[in-house]
């Protein structure tokens, strides 16, 4: 698209950005479709594995579309961003332990972020959608797609891994 010389800074700017709005369905098309992000993989490769049907059928239709479609949920719409008690968070495909509840921070995101992953629960892999390489974080033992990790998280790691609710289920610590 180009933008008119004559036409003000402001107005420059509003057209980019009624330009980037209208790509935005687009963009949000392309990156939610089934199989969109390269860490979706073919069922046998983890140690829990269903078929499609299996998976539907323990998941809830937004469970099955973010953990086994590697969609993404709305901001601000799971419980989890306010759940602050001690206790673990876990798959909410195989149950396998992700995040102690002290790793958890307000990201401000709208989605449960936490700054550190249990020893050997997730795996990384490179996801190119949206145009962008971004690493996508995965359950270890299911291949459930749990959300992304940023370098832009607090001490003492650094990362903020961006979990999808939905995805979680948490269990509250024995008193």
């Amino acid at each position: 698209m180009t933008i008119s010389p004559e036409l003000s800074p402001t107005r420059r700017r509003l057209i980019a950005g009624l330009a980037f709005a209208g790509a935005m369905p687009l963009l949000y098309a392309l990156s939610s479709r089934p199989g969109a992000a390269a860490g979706t993989v073919a069922a046998g490769t983890f140690e829990v594995s269903m078929t499609p049907a299996q998976w539907r059928a323990k998941l809830s239709a937004q469970g099955y579309y973010v953990l086994r479609e590697a969609g993404t949920e709305r901001a601000f719409s799971s419980p989890l961003n306010d759940e602050h008690r001690a206790g673990i968070f876990q798959c909410a495909g195989c149950a396998l332990p992700l995040f102690d509840a002290h790793t958890k921070f307000n990201s401000g995101t709208g989605w449960p972020s936490f700054y550190a992953p249990l020893k050997n629960a997730v795996i990384t892999n490179t996801d190119s959608t949206l145009g962008m390489a971004r690493t996508e974080v995965l359950c270890r033992r299911c291949g459930g797609h749990l959300g992304h990790v940023f370098d832009d998280g607090p001490a003492p790691t650094g990362l903020r891994y961006c979990m999808n609710g939905v995805a979680l289920a948490f269990v509250p610590a024995k008193a």
